[in-house]
């Protein structure tokens, strides 16, 4: 009962820096969503057929010997029962007709017992009209002798009195490609024989037609026009030497039948069969009088037939390759049918030992399971037909569809990942078509497309799109929740989509679901709204007319109004990214949004709970600035107060996916700005020149110009001015940034601007100097007309500076200097001259006029950087709704998956439960060892080893053998049971630069010293512990944890105090406390920074009430934290009260600084060491000490134990155990196996439960002791 207890409370405890932000969002394993291209790039349609019957009726050719009876029926009709010629005409007539229901549009023209003069007139005529699109050529040849091996089909003389070969090399130049053929006729299978040949032959020629004499070129009437046979498709009856059945209870154009009668010639062949004993009352004669409709599927024929087109596409879907299904089943609706009932015919003619043929060929169809659900269907409908026909009795559907939903169902309910393709999804498209079962197929198929990208895209390429397309037409309320998840799925993958949707205005669906507040709960429901917001932020990214009809549907006004009335974090994210979207490069939207005080509404947004919805407000605001490219002064006005606003709220935030879509932002300042920022580079404090001697004279123009320029509102020029000068050094602090995606995109700009300088500068050192133009301002103050802001005019007679040329070292004199000011020159005119710069303007060459204006103003600007939180945001909602948490803030650790935990069979559900049990026996084992400390020494060595340099904190893993050393600026991590070690080290921004370049930006060759550790904490070490790593200069990294061979990956990293310009180091300290999941960081500041792990953001500044800085920091389970500091006081804080009033005590006893404090487990009691190695205990309820004792004189490092009674002393060449009672239980003067002498402690630390003590030694070794 105990165990339970302590599983539930280690269960119930939070995991921090674990959610899919941190697991994936520095790479790319949520990028990747397999976007096949499931559109057809080549769409075609048959637009022509002909049909060619040679039958001579009444005269049987001379190579085949009917027998008597034999099968008559031609097209469905008997052709002795009437005049040869009107036979041939009614033939003709009905096979049209019989075509025509699968392709209405087409063309049709019939040759009946043609010449051949007349087949290659119809041929070429229909080519000709067809242009590129598909033509049908059907033969039927049971009236003439069957084709030869030459190559050859046989027609007529205009007299019928010979039969005339017609060659396939001859019908191919006339038919051209593409084009399909259907062969009727024995030994149909040497036509496809030959075709292939005299393709191959075809292919050659054309190959070796030479292309540029045009004396060589064939006429059009009788040439390929370069067309390939690999489009040709053709359909045979049978083999090269297979003869037709004639079976006189069937057609005699049996092949045919099947192809264009498919329900009734399979009806037909039912009676024929002895498995029909389930309706022996039912013969051919009461299949005629099956009622209905073939298109009316609410009827009995109309439901049969549906049955056969879901059985046949199904069929095709798992036999076919993916791009052969695409090619035959999806690209043209009257291939896609004969193929569909190709299936048929190969089930009934292999009946009668023939095989028919396809090119491309099928492989096997005719034993498919999903034939016997035919049987199956036509049973079941059928055993009503008498009682339907003699009683008139109701007809009942067919529970076809019903149990194939079904069996998806179970499909869907399987509990391994890795499973073949539900051979229902075909099933599943078909059955949206029927308002019965529509409900519960979109369900479904809404539980198979959330299983991942591979299911979209499956889903996609079997034809998905047209009908959840279609279906948004619909006005019933309750298919919306799941039409809105459908498409959230489809866009997830494939954004595309989104012109589709504009295209026909259904938009306007996905805005009435985002205001719809009367949906009814469901596993669709459950994210509704945001899943809209997210399908309308789809529509308007980058897509222009998707932007003007969302705005023109109120979109901007109602994600504001959403915005403030919705708690959800999710959909408070994609409301903001919406509008990010919608006024991205949309100057209407943007001014729409002005009027709504959008940014206004955003600002409160800066400062969300969730890290996600803060990186969406900063790109949108980022959006919002570049939205505009013809700069105004109004626009200026409005976005360098934004970009100031933005540095002011964002600058210090935890999040690294917040600082990253932050200097996307700031770069649309840099871009508008560049001439502002060149001269921050280019000019030093005190106004002196980088610029060597012999370029001076370029600067003294500009100084010229400046000093002759006037200023028509001082004020403002000197806030811009400031405002600028805090964008570029909050950009050259952020590339000291410790998350090494913030550094080098900071740096990216950064080095951009530099750059720019340079090539400006070195490119003006070779141009003569004229009176009236300067290098980057108006020549005179006569131009000033588009002041602060204005549209500039356009300027023509613009010179070209190339950037290509590496700029000559030799010119530039080395500065030591790290901070740059802005030179008080014209900064309105030249901080606008660059707002306009063409797409391309970071390439080797820019157009700039004299009067240092940029060309191409109309033009979009080309980003410096670009950033992938869009698209890793997007993958949320590619991954499966089940294995996505409840809350936000919690989502996508491997622990918290909530699928995967929930599931007790699940492997890591298991793995966890390991863990806390192991937790438990860990704490028991603890527990023993804190009793009997007191009568056994503490001197058995556990483990040692060597370091590289001197430790400088050791710690101890409180569940596992691990032991976490630092030195310099790494921590090993040390496993002594497996023998393995990983090192954190900190990545380094690689140094890019040039040697010209770091004359002008020396602070980035002063970023690469090291930094030493000064703490270690271990995050979630109840479970999968994460290493929290704090280092001198105020920078806190946390480390994943390590496995085998994996490398160490850095979760998250930020500046938890100091400021990052000031090389000063604050000696940071550091402890968690992971049941508030907060992080209380302090050093040589006047406060404690207090940082919410669940939010990564600053909550409190808790004052620390002195100017010494603190040396030691110590949590409490309660929330109640203690600091001592340098002048040697102690002070007590409660987490819980406000931050200035939640010091409750303060302890003045040392003279000395306190060394370590340590607050016992009980939280009622504190034990404190100094420098000078005075112990002193502490009931927290007491105003003093309750005792006091000195140790060993010269310490050198002391630590408490949270829970033991016990003490340890660092000294020279010893460590002393001490209890809190004062007694000195042993020392410690040898480690290892040969009893080396301990050398001085330069750090100890004891284990969190168990007496284990590790000790860092000043001669590179590390040890643990035990009892």
């Amino acid at each position: 009962m105990i165990e339970e207890e302590e599983i539930n409370d280690d269960e119930q405890l939070p995991l921090s820096f674990c959610q899919r932000r941190h697991l994936t969002f520095s790479s790319a394993a949520d990028l990747n969503f397999i976007n096949k291209n499931w559109r057809m790039r080549e769409r075609m349609k048959t637009v022509s057929v002909a049909l060619v019957v040679c039958l001579n009726v009444g005269v049987d050719p001379p190579d085949v010997v009917k027998i008597q009876p034999c099968a008559r029926l031609e097209a469905w009709i008997d052709p002795a029962t009437l005049s040869p010629q009107k036979a041939i005409e009614l033939i003709g007539k009905n096979l049209q007709a019989q075509y025509e229901r699968w392709q209405p549009k087409a063309r049709y023209k019939q040759s009946l017992d043609p010449t051949v003069e007349a087949v290659k007139k119809l041929c070429t005529s229909l080519r000709r009209n067809a242009k590129e699109e598909r033509v049908l050529f059907h033969y039927n040849g049971h009236g003439v002798p069957r084709p030869t091996t030459n190559g050859e089909i046989w027609v007529f003389n205009e007299s019928y009195t010979q039969y005339i070969p017609l060659s396939i090399y001859d019908l191919q130049t006339w038919m051209g490609a593409p084009s399909i053929y259907v062969y009727d006729c024995s030994n149909a299978g040497t036509i496809v024989n030959s075709f292939n040949q005299f393709a191959e032959q075809h292919e050659r020629e054309m190959e070796q037609m030479p292309q540029n004499n045009p004396n060589n070129r064939v006429s059009p009437s009788n040439s390929l026009n370069g067309a390939s046979f690999k489009n040709c498709i053709q359909l045979a009856a049978c083999g090269a030497n297979q003869i037709l059945p004639m079976n006189p209870n069937l057609p005699a154009d049996l092949f045919t039948s099947c192809l264009t009668t498919p329900v009734k010639i399979a009806l037909k062949w039912y009676t024929l069969q002895k498995n029909s004993s389930l309706v022996p009352n039912v013969s051919y004669e009461y299949i005629e009088k099956i009622p209905g409709q073939l298109n009316d599927r609410r009827t009995m024929l109309g439901e049969l037939n549906w049955i056969f087109t879901a059985i046949t596409d199904t069929i095709a879907w798992n036999i076919l390759p993916r791009d052969l299904f695409q090619k035959l089943f999806r690209q043209d609706l009257l291939v896609a049918s004969l193929f569909r009932n190709f299936l048929l015919a190969e089930r009934i003619l292999r009946h009668y030992d023939c095989t028919p043929i396809s090119n491309p060929a099928l492989p096997e169809s005719y034993r498919h399971p999903m034939w016997d659900s035919w049987d199956l269907a036509l049973d079941q409908t059928l055993s009503q037909l008498p009682d339907i026909i003699e009683k008139n009795v109701p007809f009942k559907n067919s529970p076809f569809f019903e149990e194939q939903l079904r069996a998806f169902e179970v499909w869907l309910e399987g509990s391994s990942e890795k499973r073949t393709p539900p051979e229902q999804l075909p099933i599943v498209l078909q059955v949206l078509l029927s308002q019965v079962h529509r409900t519960r197929a979109l369900e479904l198929l809404g539980r198979f497309l959330d299983l991942g990208p591979w299911a979209v895209n499956l889903a996609l390429s079997v034809g998905i799109f047209p009908y959840v397309l279609k279906l948004l037409q619909s006005s019933a309320v309750e298919l919306r929740p799941f039409l809105v998840f459908i498409w959230v799925k489809i866009l997830a993958v494939d954004c595309t989509c989104q012109v589709d949707l504009v295209k026909d205005g259904y938009h306007k669906y996905f805005l009435t679901a985002l205001l719809d507040q009367t949906v009814r709960k469901s596993m669709f429901s459950e994210d509704y709204h945001t899943y809209a917001a997210f399908v309308l932020a789809s529509i308007v990214h980058n897509f222009p007319i998707g932007q003007e009809n969302a705005l023109n549907g109120a979109l901007l006004s109602n994600c504001l109004l959403q915005l403030t009335t919705n708690p959800n974090p999710k959909l408070r994210q994609w409301l903001i990214i919406c509008l990010g979207n919608l006024w991205q490069n949309f100057e209407r939207a943007r001014w729409s949004g002005d009027r709504d005080n959008a940014i206004e509404k955003l600002n409160p947004f800066l400062i969300d709970p969730v890290p996600e919805v803060r990186a969406a407000a900063v790109y949108a605001m980022g959006t919002f600035i570049s939205s505009v490219i013809q700069r105004s002064e109004q626009a200026n006005n409005m976005d360098r107060p934004i970009a100031s606003y933005l540095l002011s709220q964002v600058i210090n935030d935890a999040s690294p996916i917040v600082r990253i879509e932050l200097i996307a932002t700031l770069q649309w300042i840099v871009i508008f700005f560049e001439n502002q920022f060149m001269q921050m580079v280019l000019q030093e404090p005190g106004g002196s020149s980088i610029l060597s001697p012999l370029n001076t004279h370029s600067l003294e123009r500009m100084k010229r110009v400046a000093s002759n320029s006037s200023m028509s509102n001082q004020n403002n020029f000197l806030k811009f001015d400031s405002i600028n000068m805090n964008v570029w050094n909050s950009l050259l602090n952020l590339c000291r940034d410790p998350y090494p995606e913030v550094a080098r995109l900071a740096h990216q700009i950064v080095m951009h601007v530099n750059n720019q300088a340079i090539a400006l500068y070195t490119s003006k050192e070779g141009t003569p100097e004229k009176p009236n133009s300067s290098v980057s301002l108006p020549p005179s103050p006569n131009t000033r007309t588009s002041y602060l802001g204005e549209s500039p005019p356009v300027h023509h007679n613009q010179r070209k500076i190339s950037t290509n040329d590496e700029p000559d070292s030799s010119l530039l004199v080395q500065s030591t200097h790290n901070r740059f000011h802005l030179n008080h020159l014209n900064t309105s005119a030249s901080g606008i001259e660059l707002r306009g710069r063409l797409s391309d303007s970071h390439s080797a060459n820019n157009s700039l006029s004299d009067t240092g204006h940029f060309d191409g103003m109309q033009k979009n600007p080309k980003p410096i950087i670009t950033t992938n939180y869009l698209k890793w945001s997007v993958g949320y909602f590619v991954r499966q709704s089940k294995k996505r948490p409840d809350n936000m803030t919690n989502d996508a650790s491997p622990s918290t998956t909530t699928g995967d935990i929930l599931n007790e069979e699940s492997i890591k559900y298991i793995d966890r439960l390991d863990r806390l049990k192991r937790n438990i026996r860990v704490r028991q084992e603890g527990a023993k060892e804190q009793k009997k400390v007191i009568f056994n020494r503490l001197e058995q060595t556990l483990y040692s080893c060597k370091t590289q340099s001197t430790p400088t904190t050791v710690k101890l893993y409180p569940y596992e053998t691990i032991l976490a050393v630092s030195y310099k600026d790494r921590v090993a991590l040390h496993d002594w049971t497996s023998g393995t070690t990983h090192n954190l080290i900190p990545t380094k921004l690689p140094n890019q630069l040039t040697n010209t370049s770091k004359h002008f930006i020396p602070f980035i060759n002063n970023q690469q010293h090291t930094i030493n550790v000064s703490s270690i904490d271990f995050i979630n070490e109840h479970d999968e512990f994460l290493v929290m790593v704090g280092y001198m200069n105020g920078v806190i990294r946390i480390w994943n944890r390590i496995v085998d061979k994996e490398e160490p990956q850095l979760v998250t990293a930020w500046q938890a105090i100091g400021d990052p310009s000031n090389k000063k180091n604050v000696n940071l300290v550091t402890t968690w406390h992971q049941r508030t999941q907060t992080i209380f960081a302090a050093g040589d500041s006047k406060y404690v920074k207090l940082w919410s792990a669940e939010r990564e953001l600053l909550m409190y500044d808790v004052p620390t009430g002195t100017e010494s800085p603190v040396v030691d920091i110590v949590c409490a389970r309660n929330g109640l934290f203690a600091a001592g500091c340098n002048d040697g006081s102690i002070r007590l804080f409660d987490s819980r009260l406000p931050p200035n009033s939640c010091r409750i005590a303060t302890y003045c006893e040392y003279n000395q600084s306190v060394l370590t404090v340590c607050l016992r487990r009980d939280c009622e009691s504190m034990v404190a060491a100094s420098t000078s190695g005075n112990i002193r205990l502490f009931d927290i309820r007491s105003k003093k000490s309750v005792m006091s004792w000195n140790t060993v004189p010269d310490v050198t490092s002391v630590a408490i134990h949270e829970s033991a009674d016990v003490v340890a002393c660092g000294a020279q060449n010893s460590i002393t155990i001490y209890g809190t009672d004062s007694r000195q239980l042993n020392q410690i003067r040898s480690q290892g196996f040969m009893g080396t002498r301990v050398q001085a402690a330069n750090c100890l630390s004891f284990h969190k439960y168990r007496v284990n003590l590790a000790c860092g030694f000043i001669d590179q070794s590390v040890c643990v002791f035990s009892v």
